[in-house]
């Protein structure tokens, strides 16, 4: 297993390779499909949302899934908006301290989860525009489908 600073920085290489040059409706499209697609040939149900200026651009809940996964998007979401940064990356850099986003933020968990799955939506020279959220799978799989589709999209394998 990597340990936090390496898995810390795989993820910041990710967000870096990740970025797109222009992000609209066509493309949300595109990726929500693919997402769950990947998904539903793994034999999993997710809920995917993609938003980029506040704006719902795709949002689908899967067989499987329930109303609890949308709140997790939601808080997910809200991690990647206030950090830039995937939740995953977050709640990583918390426990690389020996502590949890929770605890060291004292920020309501009903608002903010720094769990996998929520991504910054990119755009390279502008920065982050938006988030593309998958949640029901764990965080580590959550984040790893998106990143997937997005490498995929992008014709990226790094």
């Amino acid at each position: 297993m990597a340990s936090h600073e390496e898995l810390l920085a795989a993820l910041l290489q990710q967000e870096r390779d990740c970025q797109f040059d222009a992000f609209g409706a066509d493309t949300a499209l595109e990726l929500g499909l693919d997402l769950v697609a990947q998904a539903k040939a793994r034999g999993k149900g997710v809920t995917v949302d993609i938003r980029r200026n506040g704006q719902l651009l795709f949002h689908h809940a899967m067989a499987g899934t329930a109303p609890d996964n949308a709140e997790w998007v939601r808080r997910k979401n809200n991690v990647a908006q206030r950090f830039g940064h995937s939740s995953y990356y977050v709640g990583t850099q918390y426990r690389a301290r020996g502590t949890s986003f929770e605890a060291h933020l004292g920020l309501d968990p009903h608002e903010y989860k720094a769990h996998g799955g929520a991504f910054p939506l990119l755009l390279r020279g502008t920065g982050m525009v938006g988030t593309i959220t998958v949640s029901g799978l764990p965080e580590a799989e959550d984040h790893a489908l998106v990143v997937g589709a997005l490498q995929k999209m992008l014709g990226r394998t790094s």
